[in-house]
């Protein structure tokens, strides 16, 4: 996946930003986490009655996202034809439960031909539980 001309200067935004909150992360890292942040949206819209959820590394990418809110909307439009609501849950899943929500998302990712960044990824897998416990709210039932 390659960030197209229209959204160069949102991602370049979005990476200063991370930089910006993330005084550890470098510039390649914060790269990593947005471009895998938007794989993520996208592989939201393509799923919309799955309840896929971040890593905690790429929940950085999807909050920072959020901020730029006109920006988000549009791309949310653009790659799911809706909004892709932030979920966050009362009660996230731990152990194996949280390992599966995780893998469900990388399932999605790879079947619609994204790109995964297992680094970014496998880390959840020896979590307890999602950094904030967020998922995509899947769509309301027209």
């Amino acid at each position: 996946m390659t960030v197209t001309q229209p959204w160069w200067s949102t991602f370049e935004r979005l990476v200063a930003r991370i930089l910006a909150d993330h005084p550890a992360f470098d510039d390649a890292y914060a790269r990593r986490v947005m471009t895998q942040a938007l794989a993520f949206l996208m592989a939201c819209g393509a799923n919309p009655e799955a309840r896929l959820a971040p890593s905690p590394q790429v929940d950085v990418g999807w909050h920072t996202f959020i901020l730029f809110t006109h920006d988000y909307t549009r791309f949310c439009h653009q790659v799911a034809g809706r909004m892709i609501h932030h979920a966050p849950d009362d009660e996230p899943a731990t152990g194996a439960a949280a390992v599966d929500r995780i893998g469900a998302t990388i399932e999605a990712m790879r079947a619609a031909n994204l790109p995964v960044d297992l680094e970014l990824w496998l880390h959840e897998a020896k979590c307890s539980q999602c950094h904030q416990g967020c998922f995509d709210d899947p769509a309301p039932e027209a």
